[in-house]
Order: C-alpha cells, then structure tokens, then sequence
C-alpha cells in the first residue's frame, strides 16, 4: 500500500498521513458496498488495506453528525464524500484519490473485479 499512498502524494499533492486516511475510507467504502466475491478478490490483491480500512474508521470523520447524517440518507457516496471532506479533503483531491485508488486495485486485483465493485455501487462511476 506504500506504493499507492506515494502515487497519490504525488500526483494529487496531499501528504501520506491525509492519504492514508482517505484510502483507508474509500476502501472501507467498497469492502462495505461491493458485492463480497470481488471485495475478497480485491482484498486479497492489496495486501495492508484491512489496516488501512481499521486505521481510517478508528480515525474519526462519523461521530454524532455522521451517525444522524446516515440516518437521514446521507450514506452511499454522498456520505463517503462528506468524511474524505471532514478529512480535509477538496472536490478535485476526492476524484484525484479515488481515481489512483482505482487504478491500483485494477493493477493488482484486475479490472473485471473492480469494475464490478464500482458497477454495482450506485452513482461511483461518475466520480471515477
């Protein structure tokens, strides 16, 4: 996951501690969402994901407001938006870290597993 977290640095600009953390919540996100076959396939290609997954929802970015804000619908992609800004994230570093996110999962899990994951979560592809 180093090798990830390095391309993300550099080519969204964002410092390894913000973008560890905000793998760590799209994966969370996918593993959550996704259809459980390919999230194992996906899993298991990205070794220190898990840790990267426990890290990121012991970090934070839910509490009270999150808790009430996925009550009322705010969950889905929308909700995984709202923790990676909590995180001090912009528009344009979310779609910059999700789209290095994306493409290594593909380069180690293959990309009919991922894009099944993604295909199956409702409003992703637009933010892929």
């Amino acid at each position: 996951m180093d090798e990830l977290i390095e391309r993300i640095t550099a080519a969204v600009g964002i410092d390894a501690e913000v973008a560890q953390q905000a793998v760590g919540m799209i994966l969370g996100f996918l593993k959550e969402e996704g259809p459980e076959d390919q999230v194992a396939s996906m899993m298991g290609a990205l070794p220190g994901a898990e840790d990267l997954i426990n890290a990121a929802a012991g970090g934070g970015g839910g509490g009270l407001l999150g808790g009430a804000m996925a009550a009322l619908g705010g969950g889905g992609v929308m909700g995984l938006g709202q923790k990676l800004m909590s995180a001090g994230l912009g528009m344009g570093e979310i779609g910059g870290v999700a789209k290095e996110t994306v493409a290594f999962a593909k380069e180690k899990a293959g990309d009919e597993a991922i894009d099944a994951i993604v295909e199956s979560i409702p409003g992703l592809g637009q933010f892929i």
